[in-house]
């Protein structure tokens, strides 16, 4: 596989790594989780198919993630977002496929809007959580949480996917300025949303707010009645290279 690696500097120097395999049509760009990175299944399985069937891809780290340079805890939805921008002009100046897992969702529907249908050809969805700093985190918060969240500015949120999250006040406050729902949200191309029933960090009730916040009308959502938050499985992975190879682009 002839795929390329790199790091971009942030215009503070800061390393943002990237992974990108040539290609023709649409590039397909990899987006990310909260304190997911490059590496996960989901992207990894994604570059294979690409390259496989001659597709251009692309994958990066936002700062704080992964193998880029950066504090995670510095970092906000604002930021992130600014990264993957960032390493996209660098590495894929052309029309896009922004496939966005998680939070990477948020960011590829902020990316969206503000590239437009001429830049982001098609946007896919993987349990896609816009405003989840407002929406998911903030009513799970009791008192005790707003009141260490007030004194230390940080909480370190039990996961079930390893250590504790951290999640801090400014993350929480600086996540209000790019909020999307209800919408309308100003992206108008193709968008496919999987979305599992049984995932226990973005309820799917969620998915149906953003359906309805999109205001084109090439909009799909799946639901996958036993499927996780990851939807990594190998028939969860068959499934989104179905979606992505029907995309019109």
């Amino acid at each position: 596989m002839n795929e390329t690696r790199g790091t971009l500097p942030r215009p503070d120097g800061t390393p943002l790594a990237w992974a990108a395999v040539p290609g023709s049509g649409p590039t397909v760009v990899f987006l990310g989780g909260f304190r997911s990175d490059m590496e996960g299944t989901k992207a990894l399985h994604l570059r294979d198919a690409c390259a496989a069937r001659g597709r251009a891809f692309l994958r990066l780290d936002y700062s704080g993630h992964g193998a880029s340079g950066g504090d995670f805890e510095a970092g906000t939805i604002g930021t992130w977002a600014e990264d993957a921008a960032l390493v996209i002009e660098a590495q894929a100046p052309g029309p896009l496929v922004l496939v966005g897992s998680s939070m990477g969702g948020w960011i590829a529907l902020l990316l969206a809007r503000r590239l437009g249908e001429a830049r982001v050809r098609g946007l896919i969805g993987l349990a896609a959580a816009p405003d989840f700093t407002e929406a998911l985190i903030r009513p799970a918060l009791t008192e005790e949480h707003r009141a260490t969240l007030e004194r230390a500015g940080v909480l370190r949120a039990p996961s079930a996917y390893g250590e504790p999250i951290p999640i801090t006040r400014r993350l929480l406050e600086e996540g209000a300025a790019h909020l999307l729902l209800p919408g309308p949200i100003p992206y108008t191309g193709p968008v496919r949303l999987l979305q599992g029933m049984a995932d226990p960090d973005v309820p799917w009730g969620h998915a149906l707010r953003l359906v309805e916040a999109l205001p084109g009308p090439d909009v799909e959502l799946i639901l996958i009645k036993d499927g996780d938050h990851r939807l990594s499985r190998p028939h969860d992975l068959a499934l989104l290279l179905r979606v992505l190879e029907a995309i019109p682009v």
